[in-house]
């Protein structure tokens, strides 16, 4: 029934999303929410930006799963080239980068490690931003919006730049009929108040796209790496999670 609804209000016949945020599952287990089946892995953590395309709701959704930062340190410059070529992989432009957010206590280094790898995409990224913060299933009966506040200024920080926009996403609920839709709507909202626009990709990209998978492929073993590029990834790091604390209820 919700894909019947969202399908007739339809207002953009394809949807290009692009998925950013920490090196933890919660962000290709939410692209596989959107998609509605599993198509990201999740028991490795990415080191290529791995690109799928399907047909819901009524229209065709395309989703770039990037590499995730790090908590604690700085994001190697390898996998930030790999962020940014995301961009190049959903021609002509994507319409909406998706922030995924763990609920959990939020700090001023994880505002710190978001402004410092959105900035690969210039000031405009912001735009075209919302945040969906996920594992929401952790604030048990807490409103998202008393979370937000108990958080203070690091993660209202990141709202305000997004103009306030955020979805919540059960991930326990993976087969919840509504989550998604609404999702899509707030994108095809943002998508409006944008004029319909989105960021186009730039003759300088594409070239930097075509510079980095050169190199990338001429220092690799031609199978190793379309086998990496369809994979998407290597072996997890052990890293610390300052987001991955849990939410108390008062």
């Amino acid at each position: 029934e919700e894909e019947k609804r969202i399908a007739a209000t339809n207002r953009l016949s394809e949807l290009r999303l692009i998925l950013l945020g920490w090196r933890w599952p919660g962000k290709s287990l939410t692209g596989n929410t959107i998609i509605g089946r599993e198509e990201f892995r999740l028991e490795r953590a990415a080191e290529f930006s791995v690109k799928r395309d399907v047909e819901r709701y009524g229209r065709k959704l395309t989703l770039v799963d990037t590499p995730g930062w790090f908590s604690a340190q700085t994001t190697p410059a390898a996998y930030q080239q790999e962020m940014a070529r995301s961009v190049g992989m959903c021609p002509p432009g994507p319409h909406a980068f998706l922030l995924v957010v763990p609920v959990g206590m939020f700090t001023e280094t994880d505002r710190v490690r978001i402004e410092e790898n959105l900035v690969l995409f210039g000031e405009a990224v912001w735009r075209h931003t919302i945040v969906v913060f996920t594992w929401a299933e952790a604030l048990k009966n807490m409103p998202i919006d008393r979370y937000i506040r108990r958080q203070g200024n690091a993660l209202q920080w990141v709202l305000d730049k997004c103009k306030m926009r955020y979805h919540v996403v059960n991930n326990d609920a993976f087969g919840d009929n509504t989550q998604v839709p609404q999702l899509i709507e707030k994108v095809e909202k943002m998508v409006a108040e944008q004029g319909g626009h989105f960021i186009p990709i730039t003759e300088e990209e594409k070239a930097q796209d075509q510079v980095i998978a050169k190199a990338t492929d001429e220092n690799s073993n031609p199978k190793e790496v379309k086998e990496k590029r369809e994979l998407g990834a290597r072996p997890k790091q052990n890293c610390s999670f300052s987001s991955m604390h849990s939410v108390s209820v008062e």
